[in-house]
């Protein structure tokens, strides 16, 4: 073999060489890039459903709220009055269906990318608007029908009134310093961005910060 076939060899192996390289170093960037925007959004979404969470929470109610719940028959009055505040939260969430429908389809996407521990947040998310829901039901079911107007010993009647307060702490926002759902939606934003920080920190070679990027967006605290 000549001199030049021996160099015209080197050069496509150093040329094959370099293409793999690229290749490999593009579809690293390419995967982290995807990875950045996934983590963006979700974040996005979680502050946003975090937002949507202390709407749905909060302790006044607007004159008409709840009145588009089905009644049953028979219904007294009072009974309509009562259930209908309990579905206040069922109202609130229905104008906000759309964005808990989009962060639970974000849930396996995260998976897929970040590990199924990524599942966490989101089913703590889902697991708290269930709570939400069971307390409306029983408070305006149960607990708010039968205050004052049901027979009770003192004994039932003091096991009623904190089964009842420990209702209206998970149905509405009753202070930062009694309430116990809006620390577990912090906890599971904290643990996106935990995700979110390894991402950057893998990929991102900015210096700016991505929960910065997301939260001057939102503008949120």
């Amino acid at each position: 073999m000549s001199i030049a076939d021996i160099i015209s060899a080197a050069s496509v192996l150093i040329a094959a060489v370099a293409f793999l390289s690229g290749v490999t170093a593009w579809k690293r960037e390419f995967v982290g890039k995807r990875q950045l925007e996934l983590a963006e959004s979700v974040l996005a979404l979680f502050y946003e459903a975090e937002d949507a969470i202390r709407e749905i929470r909060r302790p006044f109610s607007f004159v008409g709220e709840g009145a588009s719940r089905q009644r049953s028959e028979g219904e007294t009055e009072e009974e309509s009055r009562l259930m209908d505040h309990a579905y206040v939260v069922f109202e609130r969430y229905q104008t906000r269906e759309k964005l808990f429908a989009e962060l639970r389809s974000m849930r396996y996407r995260c998976m897929a990318s970040f590990g199924a521990s990524a599942s966490e947040p989101f089913d703590e998310v889902s697991k708290i608007l269930h709570e939400i829901f069971v307390s409306a039901r029983m408070l305006g079911s149960h607990y708010w029908p039968r205050q004052g107007r049901a027979a009770m010993s003192d004994q039932e009647f003091q096991r009623h009134l904190e089964q009842m307060h420990k209702h209206e702490e998970i149905f509405w926002y009753v202070g930062e310093d009694r309430d116990e759902i809006a620390p577990r939606v912090k906890s599971a934003i904290a643990k996106i961005e935990q995700i979110a920080q390894r991402i950057i920190l893998s990929h991102a070679g900015s210096n700016l910060s991505l929960l910065g990027r997301v939260r001057q967006c939102l503008k949120h605290p």
